[in-house]
């Protein structure tokens, strides 16, 4: 089954979700900013996603600049953020067969879903 992280609120993601219905392939819709992932969950999709943490970091988030951008962070300081501020969570992850991809580009998720 396909599994995206979504935020509503992001077009990107909105749209991201309308081609993964469109697909009719059976998928779970995990509404990430209030169902946060565990740090665990993280290195999973990390690893699913074959990025470093600061790889799936939206940087240009108010939290990140405020607080973390300029300091010298472990990946794990930078998951632990992540899962303390599940906004800075690049988004919408497609989950599926056991690797991931972030979905901003229809073409990549298009191809990711075949």
């Amino acid at each position: 089954m396909i599994q995206i992280y979504h935020n509503p609120r992001c077009g990107k993601s909105r749209n991201c979700l309308a081609f993964i219905e469109q697909s009719k392939q059976e998928f779970e819709i995990i509404p990430y900013l209030t169902e946060t992932p565990s740090f665990d969950e993280l290195k999973v999709l990390l690893k699913q996603l074959d990025l470093e943490p600061l790889q799936l970091v939206r940087t240009k988030e108010k939290i990140w600049i405020e607080n973390f951008k300029g300091k010298t962070l472990t990946n794990d300081q930078i998951i632990k953020a992540m899962t303390e501020n599940p906004i800075l969570i690049e988004r919408p992850i497609v989950v599926k067969d056991g690797k991931a991809i972030i979905g901003r580009d229809p073409d990549l998720v298009a191809s990711f879903l075949d």
